[in-house]
């Protein structure tokens, strides 16, 4: 077989080939995207907008508080915990110009989640939200313990609302104010103020950056475990931009696209496409802070005339049972891209009823920055399918030797390509688990048709996908099993409409009067929403295998 039978399949006018040094860094990207539409809208979010050129500039300025106020130097860490606001741009701009590293986080992340990936990163400053600085409150002492404390830049949702033409209503930003918990970290500073400062202290140009360099430390369990820094240089992010650009390129007029942005843009697959590569166009990005409020998000949809649409399945899908919904003009919608979770069949078909566009899938993991396969999008895509591997980009089928598939049969999807991680942070071990001789095992089954469509079959790792994030067994196990009434516990993934999956946990107690919704509530304490089960099961036993792991197959 042709190693790469894909390629004759590509639409007219995509590239086999990018060129992933076009640029040099990031901050290249944004100075000369910034340059070129300076006066177009770049970002907007509840009724405020920034032109390329504010955000360059505000950028710029934060770049500049960091290095200065706060003394951070290159290669420092940078953690940002935030929603989609118009800060969250700003400062991850900024500290991309000064040299650092970011370290996305989940603003809904527990105390104890915080101070695992901060303790692990080694962040030197963290960027968060005030209604969630709480909890990060409860998290600074271990973060403290055996050196100095990370630095805190508090922000606020009108923070940048006062520099430019104030539209929005002040009752609306004293509404969130009061839902913000108490909190007090010594020594945080304000988003303003950080601003203020930048702004009064003389400019200086960009940290020397190169495109070896580290840009992110995006945290994901990988196959399996614990949570893990996947370490994205400037060059892995670039490549999968130019990747995403070459592939969808046709379809796309550079300063006309409006593309909406309800999936975080802490999330890998947002962050390179809907941050990085429609900033590259000179697209407005309309950025959605809370997508589940459905009136507040169909109304964003009624008002604007956007060409783009980025989410996941379950989100589109709940999107088309609200009222309002059949009055939103789609005339104007080119693409409607789905990430982050496979796509099921029934929303792409309904989805495909009601706008008369198609849903285009992708397929990606937080290792690879993160997409490697994409379906076309001249109209030839394949439900069901995640499409062809992108421009620049190897795959290929391997058994558990990691020996090549029989010719037509499944085996696990192996990746080769500029946007593969340099590796995880601080562990070896688990790098070698994954990247081998230059190939990123994937851990899902995958079968190649004969004209170089894949299709994911299973998946030979244990994670729990729910609504787009990833949930590893190991972390529900190890907060379960702290329980005083737990003897043992096995987690697995159980199939759910809304969020394609939702956590199940199976028990075997060790008190007998130890109730579900004992456990459930106990895992509130330490586990984000998402990951907390939703199903609980009691077994006098566990499957295990011959040395006692739980077997979680058998589970399912």
């Amino acid at each position: 077989m042709d190693p790469r039978i894909w390629h004759k399949s590509y639409p007219k006018g995509v590239p086999t080939e990018i060129d992933p040094d076009k640029y040099g860094s990031i901050p290249h990207v944004v100075r000369e995207t910034c340059k070129r539409f300076a006066d177009n809208p770049c970002f907007h979010n509840m009724g405020v907008t920034l032109s390329f050129k504010q955000v360059d500039e505000l950028s710029a300025q934060f770049a500049v508080f960091l290095r200065k106020d706060l003394g951070l130097q290159k290669g420092d860490r940078i953690g940002l915990q935030m929603p989609n606001i118009l800060q969250y741009p700003v400062a991850l701009f900024g500290a991309l110009r000064a040299g650092l590293v970011v370290v996305n986080t989940n603003p809904l992340y527990t105390a104890r989640e915080m101070e695992h990936q901060y303790k692990d990163s080694g962040v030197k400053a963290i960027v968060i939200m005030a209604n969630f600085a709480s909890k990060l409150q409860e998290a600074m002492p271990a973060l403290a313990q055996g050196g100095t404390p990370p630095k805190v830049v508090v922000t606020e949702l009108g923070d940048l609302f006062p520099t430019f033409k104030r539209i929005l209503i002040n009752a609306v930003v004293k509404y969130v104010k009061k839902m913000v918990p108490a909190f007090s970290i010594p020594g945080s500073v304000s988003f303003r103020d950080a601003m203020a400062r930048g702004a009064a202290a003389d400019a200086m140009p960009d940290a020397e950056v190169a495109s070896s360099d580290l840009a992110f430390l995006q945290y994901t369990g990988g196959t399996t475990g614990v949570a893990k820094g996947a370490m994205l240089t400037h060059r892995n992010i670039i490549a999968n931009m130019e990747q995403s650009a070459a592939w969808m390129g046709p379809r796309f007029v550079e300063g006309e696209e409006i593309v909406v942005t309800p999936l975080p843009l802490y999330h890998v697959f947002s962050l390179t496409v809907n941050c990085l590569l429609f900033m590259r166009y000179g697209a407005k990005n309309l950025l959605v802070t809370n997508p589940r409020d459905f009136p507040g998000f169909i109304k964003l949809l009624q008002t604007e005339k956007f060409t783009v649409l980025t989410a996941v399945s379950t989100l589109l899908n709940a999107l088309m049972s609200q009222p309002g919904f059949e009055s939103i003009n789609f005339k104007n919608l080119k693409m409607t891209v789905a990430g982050a979770m496979p796509l099921q069949r029934a929303v792409a078909e309904r989805w495909k009823e009601l706008t008369k566009t198609t849903i285009i899938e992708g397929y990606g993991l937080t290792e690879a920055s993160p997409t490697v396969c994409c379906n076309p999008v001249d109209g030839s895509e394949r439900v069901g399918s995640i499409g062809l591997p992108f421009p620049s980009t190897d795959v290929r089928l391997v058994d558990d030797d990691g020996a090549p598939s029989e010719e037509g049969k499944p085996g696990e999807l192996v990746v080769a390509g500029p946007q593969v991680m340099k590796g995880y942070w601080k562990r070896d071990d688990e790098t070698i688990k994954v990247l081998r001789e230059g190939w990123l095992y994937t851990g899902d089954i995958a079968q190649i048709e004969p004209d170089g469509f894949v299709r994911i079959v299973d998946r030979k790792k244990d994670m729990i996908l729910v609504s787009g994030f990833n949930v590893y067994p190991n972390e529900v196990e190890d907060v379960v099993a702290k329980h005083p009434g737990v003897a043992e516990v096995g987690a697995i993934g159980v199939p759910d409409e809304k969020s394609g999956e939702v956590v199940k946990i199976v028990v075997v107690k060790r008190k007998p009067e130890v109730t579900a919704e004992e456990l459930i509530a106990f895992c509130r304490e330490s586990l984000a929403g998402y990951k907390v089960p939703k199903f609980v099961e009691f077994r006098t036993e566990l499957p295990k295998t011959p040395v006692g792991k739980v077997l979680r197959r058998a589970l399912r």
